[in-house]
């Protein structure tokens, strides 16, 4: 198609084109004046006024003939697509779920726009992105809606405007919210958006809307939580238990807090406050018994990681004699500011040969030993406990093992560390605590070596960071120890950081210093009581004696899962979506070396057999996919090199928050089109949404000047003294 017409000089802008013509119109309007009451015939100066001005104007502007051979293209139309995972809720009614039916309402619109240019993308929490719409292609995975920002990444862009955009969803919008739809928050357009509401109807469906909670988490500080549960589709609903418990590692999930939402319009919430003891990312699941009817399941309970902080780490601290070893150990946890120690030592033996038969057992203390209360109320509120050359049966400590060894497995942290009464000479052989030690237990009459020895570091040791500021300071050089007690070969899982030189246990040097985790916490077995050696001998001189608080810094650190101590930090880059494979994101700390390693187990009293997975590449940062897991908590151990395994808890949710609301809210898309001036409609309308104009395109311009620059001057200065003559004759000057 070809359209032409006069235009003036293209090298004159507009300011200077509305100047010329200003000027014109004001000569024209002063001739007229001029000759308009004149007695005489001026007929001759208009007529050649008029001319001369029009020559001059011609002379000035240049006019030229532009044609221009263009056509017409189908308009841009952009489609929108909800990308919440919400849209996977299934519909009880139809045969598949609302992102099915949003496909199909695009494809609908493929056919009414079969004249325009579509694009179909897919938004969430970001800007867009495309969206492939053949059979098997990948379904949603956002946890939110962001409309706003979907329509930013398309119109704030150079190039072509999009003529409409179309918006498919659901309604029920992270942003902009139901009370927050206007210009303003969509930002002027000057677009229409129209919308396309799938999903007709609210499910009967009770669901947790909500969980929020009141600060930070503290380890053994309550944590109040704000639960928010919804009930929605004619389900009625009046009182609704909600539970909160903690999933951990080889036991049963443990009941936290527990109470009723009283529900009234719809919605209903209640606070409970949970106390989680120990530190790291717990993972927490948050439950209500919905009523008989509940269509969607899914959303009956949420799965929420908290980091738990730790204010001060608290202590059991249980020696059975005043030793240099003791001493020492009490001292460096009593000078720690960020050590709660809760210390008990005894000062005399009991049972025969003590120097007063008639004594009473509570003389044997500074104060008196509350073995029962310690193990039966207050334990689950110490981070770790250190046994330290104390007898289990003497002090009547073996009638609560099961209860220690439980706790361990419950997460918290013990150290056994050795002395004549310790591990086997301590009666702890054969006991529960095998369960949760990292290595066995001799027994029989020969449980101590008295001969003087130094300690070896193992592979795993030269590489741990639990022994790293000891080697800066120390190098691989280490004290002379007087005796030993003798341990069994280390268990399964479990690392060796320091071993004998001569002795053996199960056919392998024996170890003497072992670090373990058994279910949910962890445990570290160390065979001598002269770590003392460490501030006081001569080659702890060399350095002041700081190697000392070097080991136990690292040893405490490592029980209590500070980072500092670990080879690697683990995260998921990306939430975990129950049957979607995803990753884990390893980051080696400086110094560790050697090949990544990593399993994967469900948080559970049962976990089976850990499902090893195959890193990719050997960087700084190392990828580990994981294959699709089920629905709950899981946790991941990765070693790299020789080094202890660093874990890593994480909940993989069904729905999750996107699934927390699965009402679907069209009267929020026909807010959204009355602003921007576009049309809500049902996907059974779509063929009613108005079809933007064809847009034109110029291929090709060509321009031709309408006479040569001199002639039009030439023109208009002939004019221009015919003018002048005329004037003179009609007796103008």
């Amino acid at each position: 198609m070809t359209v032409g017409g006069v235009s003036p000089s293209d090298d004159l802008g507009s300011a200077a084109v509305v100047a010329v013509l200003v000027v014109l119109a004001a000569s024209l309007v002063l001739l007229v004046l001029e000759t308009r009451h004149r007695e005489r015939s001026a007929r001759g100066v208009v007529v050649t006024g008029i001319l001369a001005l029009a020559l001059l104007a011609g002379a000035i502007l240049r006019p030229v003939r532009v044609s221009v051979l263009g056509t017409r293209v189908g308009p841009k139309v952009v489609v929108l697509v909800d990308g919440s995972r919400r849209l996977l809720i299934p519909e009880k009614d139809r045969a598949g779920t609302r992102f099915d039916e949003a496909i199909a309402s695009v494809r609908a619109l493929g056919k009414r726009f079969r004249d325009a240019r579509v694009t179909t993308l897919e938004f969430g929490s970001g800007p867009a992105t495309p969206l492939s719409t053949d059979p098997g292609a990948a379904r949603p995975t956002a946890k939110e809606s962001d409309l706003p920002a979907a329509l930013g990444s398309i119109t704030d862009v150079v190039g072509e405007r999009p003529s409409a955009i179309v918006v498919v969803s659901d309604g029920r919008l992270s942003n902009p919210s139901g009370d927050a739809v206007s210009a303003e928050a969509l930002g002027r357009l000057g677009v229409p958006v129209h919308t396309v509401a799938i999903g007709d109807r609210a499910p009967a469906d009770a669901s947790i809307r909500s969980v929020r909670a009141a600060g930070a988490a503290v380890a053994h500080q309550p944590l109040a939580l704000t639960i928010e549960v919804g009930c929605s589709g004619g389900l009625p609903c009046k009182l609704v238990p909600v539970t909160v418990t903690e999933l951990r590692s080889g036991v049963e999930p443990a009941l936290l807090a527990a109470g009723e939402a009283k529900v009234e319009d719809g919605v209903g919430k209640l606070e409970l406050s949970v106390t989680l003891d120990r530190a790291g990312a717990r993972i927490l699941q948050v439950s209500i018994e919905p009523p008989e009817g509940d269509e969607v399941p899914e959303n009956d309970h949420r799965l929420l990681t908290f980091a738990v902080a730790r204010d001060r780490v608290r202590l059991l601290h249980l020696a059975g004699r005043p030793t240099y070893d003791v001493r020492a150990l009490r001292r460096w946890l009593k000078s720690d500011e960020a050590v709660d120690v809760v210390a008990f030592f005894i000062l005399r033996e009991g049972g025969k040969g003590q120097d007063d038969p008639n004594a009473d057992e509570r003389d044997l203390a500074l104060i008196e030993f509350p073995v029962t209360e310690l193990f039966t109320t207050h334990l689950p509120s110490f981070d770790a406990v250190i046994l330290q050359d104390i007898d289990a049966v003497q002090y009547k400590l073996d009638q609560h093992l099961p209860r220690l060894a439980r706790y361990v497995e419950s997460g918290g942290g013990l150290i056994m560390v050795g002395g004549p009464s310790s591990f086997a000479g301590g009666n702890y052989a054969r006991t529960p605590l095998d369960s949760v030690l990292p290595v066995g237990q001799v027994a029989g009459d020969e449980v101590v070596d008295p001969a003087p020895f130094t300690p070896v570091y193992t592979p795993a040791g030269l590489a741990a960071p639990v022994t790293r500021a000891l080697r800066d300071l120390l190098g691989p050089e280490l004290p002379v120890m007087h005796g030993t007690n003798l341990l069994g070969a280390v268990r399964p899982g479990a690392i060796v950081l320091l071993e004998h030189p001569h002795l053996l246990a199960g056919g392998s040097p024996m170890p003497v210093l072992a670090l373990g985790e058994a279910g949910d916490g962890r445990a570290i077995a160390l065979s001598v009581d002269d770590t003392h050696q460490l501030a006081f001998s001569e080659l702890a001189a060399k350095v002041a004696g700081r190697a000392y608080g070097a080991l136990w810094d690292g040893l405490l650190g490592w029980l209590m899962r500070d980072a500092r101590y670990e080879a690697a930090r683990v995260e998921l880059p990306e939430d975990c979506v129950a049957g979607e494979p995803t990753k884990l994101r390893v980051t080696r700390l400086p110094g560790m070396d050697g090949p990544v390693e990593a399993w994967i187990e469900p948080l559970a009293a049962e976990k089976g057999e850990p499902v090893k997975l195959v890193a990719e590449g050997g960087g700084a940062v190392v990828d580990v996919p994981v294959p699709k897991l089920a629905e709950g908590g899981y946790t991941a151990r990765v070693r790299v090199g020789a080094s202890p395994p660093t874990r890593h808890d994480f909940a993989c949710e069904r729905g999750g928050p996107a699934w927390s609301d699965s009402r679907p809210d069209p009267e929020r898309l026909q807010r959204i089109a009355s602003v921007t001036g576009g049309r809500a409609v049902r996907p059974a309308e779509v063929e009613s949404i108005p079809v933007p104009e064809a847009t034109e395109v110029a291929a090709e311009r060509h321009v031709t000047p309408v006479l040569p620059p001199w002639a039009w001057s030439l023109a208009s200065a002939v004019v221009l003294g015919a003018h002048w003559v005329s004037r003179r004759r009609a007796g103008l000057s």
